[in-house]
């Protein structure tokens, strides 16, 4: 079922709704475009897919991630030394936005 291409007053009515301003070339370019989108749109309407069972994603997955389990935090000794500044036993960073301590 081939339906009327959309016009350009129907683009523009929609690029109000959507508070956009197009110009002529626009408007131009964008009915033709959004028509190539509704008409690939039809086409996929028409596909036979009542013997198709609905999926999520083409390829079985799984989920990959690791078990959850605590292990040991790391100590400041265990990292501050590789800190450009510290101060206080924490790292020292430049003030920002003129903030006092």
């Amino acid at each position: 079922m081939m339906s009327e291409p959309i016009s350009p007053e129907e683009v523009a009515h929609v690029a109000y709704l959507a508070r956009l301003r197009l110009t002529e070339d626009e408007l131009s370019r964008f009915t033709e475009q959004l028509g190539a989108i509704l008409n690939h749109a039809e086409d996929v309407e028409a596909l036979e897919l009542d013997d198709t069972e609905p999926m999520s994603h083409p390829l079985p997955i799984e989920n990959t991630m690791r078990e959850d389990t605590p292990s040991p935090m790391l100590k400041p000794s265990d990292f501050l030394p590789e800190a450009p500044a510290v101060e206080d036993g924490r790292f020292l960073v430049p003030k920002i936005l003129g903030e006092e301590p």
